[in-house]
């Protein structure tokens, strides 16, 4: 315990610091019509899940090098993005060669196997820009990372009683990740909420693309551990409620003929947020309550077997799914309502 209190004293310490450093250089983030916030901002907050990731190697050593190396990358990268923009091309490049980094710390760089790998390599990317797309309002991207670290923290500590059940765990390390890696990685996450978590207008900083990009990157690494040492992909369930709403809205802006990498304000949070005006808190921990509700629905409800897991996997996507259809045909029209007020 003394040593994860002395971690997020240290981190605390880093981010107070880290927005000494912003303020001088002016890494700020300006409101514009696409924002949910009016006020300016300090921007690339989030760079605390990297601190924590890297102070974490600092007290329990360097178990996952080429991990550390992929986030340092992808991280860095979205960092320099976020005080200047960077090519799409230049951040694609970077994440594809970071999550090709965390796939050759999981051991599955396989060239026999290279259409597996590549088609891995697209959705791993391809997840981590969703969660990106999904930052738009205070603590909903620390928020619910926690929402999804706790209950892998959780697993994480059941790992022998899953084991009994579950034929198909083949690992013997006694768990799936490091489980003092995931506590480091929530007490960073609580340290941004001190900061973010707050009602609109009151955050001292934003996450940044190093923040979003970074947290993503963490998860899914976690997440690919499980899957790896289980078989078993449908504990992407604990990203389900990020998943349906940033899938459906990017399908949603297709359906509009719009240029997905332009910025927009129509995923179900931002209408919430901007157009219903509710609260930033509020609309946060719902996301949070419905993402925990989910998981540890999946952990402690659904017997441990792979007709349940997919029973419920599809079951609680087609719960989702149909419940942010029905909000987006009674809401929709307040937003493009908006968008003609500033046109």
């Amino acid at each position: 315990m003394i040593t994860y209190f002395l971690i997020f004293v240290l981190l605390l310490v880093a981010e107070l610091v880290y927005f000494r450093i912003a303020d001088k250089y002016n890494i700020i983030d300006k409101p514009n019509q696409r924002s949910s916030h009016s006020t300016i901002v300090l921007r690339g907050g989030g760079i605390i899940f990297l601190i924590g990731a890297w102070v974490w190697s600092l007290f329990f050593g360097l178990h996952y090098p080429w991990f550390l190396a992929g986030l340092t990358l992808v991280a860095g990268v979205s960092f320099v993005d976020d005080i200047r923009s960077l090519p799409d091309s230049v951040r694609l490049v970077a994440q594809f060669a970071a999550a090709a980094m965390a796939f050759y710390q999981l051991g599955i760089l396989h060239w026999e196997m290279w259409w597996i790998v590549i088609i891995a390599l697209i959705v791993y990317v391809g997840a981590t820009n969703v969660i990106n797309f999904m930052d738009g309002i205070n603590g909903i991207t620390a928020g619910y990372a926690l929402a999804v670290l706790v209950p892998l923290g959780l697993m994480n500590t059941n790992y022998h009683e899953l084991a009994v059940n579950c034929s198909s765990i083949i690992s013997s390390d006694g768990v799936f990740v490091d489980q003092s890696l995931i506590v480091a990685v929530i007490i960073a996450a609580v340290v941004f909420c001190i900061f973010n978590f707050r009602p609109n207008g009151r955050a001292k900083c934003f996450a940044g693309d190093v923040g979003s990009i970074g947290i993503a990157f963490i998860m899914l690494f976690f997440l690919g551990n499980v899957i790896m040492k289980t078989g078993d992909i449908t504990w992407l369930i604990f990203l389900l409620v990020y998943g349906v709403d940033g899938c459906l809205t990017i399908v949603h802006r297709i359906m509009l003929h719009e240029n997905l990498g332009e910025a927009h304000r129509k995923h179900a949070y931002q209408i919430m947020a901007n157009e219903l005006k509710i609260g930033h808190v509020k609309v946060t921990l719902l996301y949070m309550a419905m993402q925990l509700a989910v998981s540890l629905g999946f952990i402690y409800l659904c017997p441990n077997t792979a007709l349940c897991h997919w029973m419920y996997l599809i079951g609680a996507f087609a719960v989702l799914a149909i419940a942010y259809v029905l909000f987006m045909k009674k809401y929709y029209h307040l937003h493009e309502e908006y968008i003609k007020s500033v046109e």
